[in-house]
């Protein structure tokens, strides 16, 4: 189970040769820019998908898998935000979701704030990340808040503990995906590769159909 205040730490939970492995696939993909998304996933992600289940459902899936590379010539900050959108396989309209938006040739929706409440997102780390390079830093509890109005988060997470994840490389850390989160740019050369999955364990309502990641 996640801890009370919505987050989990899984020191080493991927072997050094499988970190070495995704480093490879996160570069053959990044291709020198900042992120990119994934749409298939190898066997060295079974032990995340394992603990995903462990902590949301046997039935947890992922629906959502994206690479971040945070570097000196790729650096940017991320302002306090919720994640909000999920993407689906087609707009069918359905009570409780929307607007609807285009991204990347994908189709989002905000969906219900129960289906958020419900996924789980982890990050694993493939370098270590240290204070200076860009951890990701949580508003403890924040995932219980439910739906926050954008102008309102930073308001919001100034009111909660908040927690930096440090992290080495094969360290994972899990989170409530609706918890309030940021990340500064980073201080120092060493690059800060992640890859971060959503995971959902039941079907969206109305027809709708998670897109996946094939």
């Amino acid at each position: 189970m996640l801890e009370p205040d919505g987050t989990a730490h899984f020191p080493g939970l991927l072997s050094g040769a499988a970190v070495e492995r995704l480093r490879d696939l996160a570069d053959a993909h990044v291709s020198g820019g900042p992120g990119a998304r994934l749409v298939v996933l190898s066997e060295d992600f079974h032990p995340v998908t394992d603990l995903a289940r462990r902590l949301i459902g046997p039935a947890a899936q992922p629906v959502r898998a994206v690479v971040f590379d945070k570097r000196e010539d790729a650096n940017w900050a991320v302002a306090w935000h919720q994640d909000r959108t999920i993407i689906v396989r087609e707009r069918i309209e359905t009570p409780g979701f929307g607007p609807w938006s285009t991204k990347h040739g994908l189709l989002h929706v905000e969906p219900l704030f129960d289906v958020l409440a419900s996924m789980l997102t982890v990050r694993v780390h493939l370098d270590d990340c240290s204070v200076e390079n860009a951890p990701l830093r949580v508003a403890l509890g924040s995932h219980v808040l439910g739906r926050v109005p954008a102008g309102e988060v930073a308001a919001r997470a100034a009111t909660c503990a908040q927690w930096t994840c440090l992290a080495q490389a094969g360290d994972v850390w899990a989170y409530a995906t609706p918890i309030l989160h940021m990340s500064e740019r980073t201080t120092v050369s060493a690059r800060r590769r992640v890859i971060q999955l959503d995971y959902a364990a039941r079907d969206l309502p109305g027809g709708l159909r998670w897109r996946g990641l094939a």
